[in-house]
């Protein structure tokens, strides 16, 4: 048996969530140690340098859901968080045109005008829309769900809170509020354009990271959440976290070791430690064990319930809850080493939205087909992707010169089906390779040269994020984001306020509300809520114990 520290708390994982639970309960006063299984800190926040020369962005790629106020309070630019935005993006056709996205709010009328002059004037409406339900929901980010069962004066407060926001939209708009949540981003584009490019473009926020197709109710929500951010106060902007993503990590990382924190590396948890129902500590897989009286878990509700925790402390109706919790693999990711910037030929020379978000999807029809191929155990053979190149904006990124594409992709299967049996371990370096090579294909839609370009590139599907993120089947969002699983209902009913059966054990990551993305909304909250439950620890803004 190894070591027998003890500490105030004990947070399992260094995932941007598990960082930023560890950082508000350390400049609280409290001792807290971070135990992860790799040797790295960020979980799916990080950047490796994994070609000599090379920093990938090789998890998460992209940055505007991270929470102002928590940037805030912890001081995040003070250790090296810059966040740089980008302006626009282009979806490119087979036939050599494109339709660009770009900031520029008249640039963008002129654009879609001429692919739809209809569209210009229904642009204007969807935003008006989309920009409404993100007001509604943003303040919900940072407050609890309350639990509409309880008569808890705390959870009276926040429904009537709830109810207040409701009041306020008015009774059409709660009506249409609540059918925007339940509807599907096909449904939900197709009620407002014509143009079937402009709608494909705008469409893969809806599927990004989920397993459901643009016809499939509940996606218009997705599309929300990923518009819900903001960069520099640019609502719905998105930008490159200087050095990559594990920036944000590394940030939250040294205001933690500040703060008095300590983190072990190296070694995961084998299982929480459990008495009388209480949590007392964690046992890690070499053998050490560390106790503490409070101790959250950044895992997500799978991993942490049905793999590291024994049954006998767990209510068996939850377990069973837990067990139907969608968390269902659908994205693989490759990260690419160019020895120079590919030629993009239906672009403007210079064109500044090369330096945004690009795709080739140009119906929602094709991305439908390309969800049809996933439910059958398939990648897709025509798939969506979202592909930028932030060397282009981030210089630190690659050697001078040269440059580093990351590109996401739907749909990728965590059990792919070879020879009619679909299971996890069907992901092999020849089937790795034919996905890139699909991939590779649809990407010379864009820039015929990229193979050329291409020095490395290295190739993630779902199986490979499970096992080196930790992400049951790679799940980006830690259980998927539909309305089923959202609020109070996320991630088990009765369980929505980040405390679990065991008491002094908490669910601190992105299986918990508001849900997934490097947002750190569940780990702030998390803290909130143990500083408030144990009453430890002094004053810190906008979080008193």
């Amino acid at each position: 048996m190894g070591q027998h520290d003890r500490y105030d708390a004990i947070v399992a994982g260094a995932g941007h969530n598990g960082l930023t639970t560890a950082c508000y309960l350390a400049k609280a006063g409290l001792k807290v140690l971070v135990v992860e299984k790799n040797d790295w800190i960020g979980g799916a926040a990080v950047s490796r340098s994994l070609h000599d020369g090379w920093t990938y962005s090789n998890c998460s790629y992209v940055c505007s859901l991270l929470r102002r106020e928590i940037v805030r309070d912890l001081e995040l630019p003070k250790y090296g968080l810059q966040v740089i935005p980008y302006e626009g993006g282009a979806s490119f056709t087979r036939d050599g045109d494109y339709f660009a996205y770009m900031s520029d709010h008249d640039a963008l009328r002129r654009e879609m005008a001429r692919h739809s002059a209809h569209d210009v004037d229904a642009y204007e409406r969807f935003s008006q829309t989309v920009i409404r339900q993100c007001r509604f929901i943003r303040p919900f980010l940072l407050r609890n769900a309350p639990d509409p069962t309880s008569i808890k004066p705390r959870d009276i407060s926040e429904l009537l809170f709830l109810v207040k926001q409701a009041h306020g939209l008015g009774a059409k708009e709660l009506g249409e509020t609540l059918r925007f949540w339940s509807m599907s981003i096909g449904d939900f584009l197709d009620e407002h354009f014509e143009s079937d490019l402009i709608k494909a473009h705008i469409a893969g926020a809806g599927i990004i990271g989920t397993g459901l197709g643009v016809y499939s109710p509940g996606t218009a929500y997705v599309l929300l959440h990923h518009y819900m951010g903001d960069v520099d106060g640019a609502i719905g902007a998105w930008g490159f976290a200087r050095g990559g993503m594990g920036a944000i990590s590394n940030a939250l990382g040294a205001c933690f070791e500040e703060a008095g924190g300590k983190i072990v590396m190296g070694s995961g948890v084998d299982k929480f430690l459990v008495k009388d129902g209480k949590a007392t500590g964690v046992a890690l897989e070499n053998g050490d064990e560390y106790y503490a009286p409070i101790v959250a878990s950044n895992m997500d509700v799978k991993r942490t319930f049905l793999q590291h925790t024994g049954q006998e402390h767990l209510p068996e109706d939850f377990t069973k809850a837990v067990k139907r919790f969608k968390i269902r693999g659908s994205s693989g990711k490759l990260n690419i080493a160019l020895d120079a910037l590919p030629k993009f030929p239906a672009a403007p020379k210079g064109a500044p939205f090369l330096r945004g978000d690009m795709h080739c999807s140009e119906s929602l029809n094709e991305l439908e087909r390309a969800y049809d191929d996933w439910k059958e155990g398939r990648w897709s053979q025509n798939p969506y992707f979202d592909m930028l190149i932030p060397s282009q904006i981030d210089p630190t990124m690659a050697p001078p010169g040269k440059h580093m594409m990351t590109v996401f992709v739907q749909y990728a299967p965590y059990d792919l089906e070879v020879n009619g049996v679909r299971s996890g371990t069907n992901w092999t370096d020849e089937t790795r390779k034919s996905f890139a090579e699909c991939v590779f294909d649809k990407l010379e839609q864009a820039c015929p040269d990229i193979r050329s370009k291409t020095l490395h590139a290295e190739i993630r599907t779902p199986l490979d994020i499970e096992n080196e993120v930790g992400l049951t089947e790679g799940n980006i969002f830690q259980g998927e984001l539909t309305f089923d699983q959202l609020l109070f209902n996320r991630p088990v009913p009765g369980y929505a306020q980040y405390d679990t059966p065991i008491s002094g054990m908490y669910i601190v990551g992105s299986s918990a509300h508001p849900g997934g993305g490097v947002m750190a909304a569940p780990g702030a909250n998390a803290a909130k809520e143990i500083l408030r439950n144990t009453g430890k620890g002094r004053a810190i803004r906008g979080y008193a114990a």
